[in-house]
């Protein structure tokens, strides 16, 4: 018997399951806006703002300023009498805590003459109740926090220091006498010998 040929059925290709490959909506995360670089603003507001040069004889500008123990100072209260108005510029600092020692020791002297030292800088009530503490400092401290006083004396200015360039106050003395005028004004003040010079200044009042 003739072998029976096998027939290779021929299987149909097994059809290739594609996969749609399903691609997730991913959902666009929303644009994060620009920061925005704010520049600081410059203190006290005093950008832009000419710096006044007060002379002898000028009248003293009016003030109302908080001092070291949250009250109220005027130069109107102190009409009468002579008033020493002097700025530094920070805190217990070398040579602002001289300047502040050399004033209180001299304070003697100062009140025999009819005389009111008043000290201000831009720091707040809290630091300068704990600097009149510290030296036991025996004359009111000016709150000068938003430098309005700084810009009406024409203390606020451009300084140099370790080749930065930068605003701040400038050291200066104003000897105001009993009528609110200018009598004599120190700027730059060198600390050494300073309170001496203003001594001298009001024995011409």
């Amino acid at each position: 018997m003739a072998a029976k040929k096998k027939t290779a059925r021929k299987s149909a290709p097994k059809k290739k399951s594609v996969k749609k490959s399903v691609t997730k909506k991913t959902k666009k995360a929303p644009k994060k806006a620009p920061k925005k670089t704010t520049k600081p603003l410059p203190k006290a507001g005093l950008k832009g703002k000419k710096t006044v040069k007060l002379e002898v004889g000028n009248t003293a500008p009016a003030f109302q300023v908080a001092d070291d123990q949250g009250n109220t100072l005027s130069l109107a209260q102190f009409a009468g009498k002579k008033v020493v108005l002097y700025f530094y510029p920070k805190d217990d600092t070398p040579g602002c805590t001289r300047e502040a020692c050399d004033f209180r020791d001299s304070m003697n002297r100062l009140k025999s003459g009819d005389t009111v030292v008043l000290g201000v800088s831009k720091d707040s009530v809290a630091s300068h109740q704990k600097f009149k503490t510290k030296y036991g400092l025996n004359f009111p401290l000016l709150a000068d926090v938003e430098g309005a006083l700084c810009q009406a004396y024409g203390v606020w200015q451009e300084k140099k220091n370790y080749g930065k360039t930068y605003m701040g106050i400038v050291r200066s003395t104003f000897v105001i006498d009993q009528s609110g005028r200018i009598v004599k004004a120190f700027s730059n003040v060198k600390v050494d010998g300073h309170v001496d010079a203003v001594l001298s200044a009001l024995e011409g009042i």
